[in-house]
């Protein structure tokens, strides 16, 4: 009867590198991307999470190169699924401000590269200590033995070491 069918975009993947953020905060992420999995927002100038929506499907975070210091909480509550977060090249000064991620019960791996907590003494010992669901640092384990590149998860011709 001519009446047009409302096409549903599920849109699973989001890369918003680059953009800049409003007064460093999330703008424009709203409800409506619940079903991300993989959302980047890499050197966007964010200082906040504060307005990121609620994303339980979400599994991988890329946060690298912004100027968050805290309020690390928020991703426990709103995206309790994760399994990746890269922090990388952010303000994070110390544990207690990682301390927000322990409730992040499915986090295995997480980036702090050029963060001044890299700075601390027994850094690494006391991340693992402090998050002790995760499996690699920076790209390591705790044995030092090289997170394998989840890219080519699904490539054939991968042969296990």
């Amino acid at each position: 009867d001519g009446e047009k069918k409302k096409i549903k975009t599920i849109v699973t993947e989001l890369v918003l590198d680059n953009c800049r953020s409003s007064n460093g905060e999330i703008e424009g992420l709203n409800d409506s991307f619940k079903e991300l999995e993989f959302l980047s927002m890499a050197n966007v100038e964010l200082t906040s999470l504060a307005k990121l929506p609620t994303l339980s499907k979400l599994r991988k975070l890329e946060l690298s190169d912004n100027i968050i210091s805290g309020g690390l909480e928020v991703l426990a509550e709103r995206c309790p699924n994760l399994t990746y977060l890269n922090l990388s090249g952010n303000k994070i000064k110390d544990l207690g401000t990682v301390e927000a991620l322990q409730n992040l019960k499915n986090l295995k791996s997480l980036d702090l590269f050029n963060c001044e907590i890299t700075n601390l003494e027994d850094y690494r010992d006391s991340i693992f200590e402090l998050l002790q669901q995760i499996t690699y640092l920076d790209g390591f384990d705790q044995e030092d033995n090289e997170a394998p590149d989840s890219e080519d998860d699904d490539d054939e011709g991968n042969f296990s070491k």
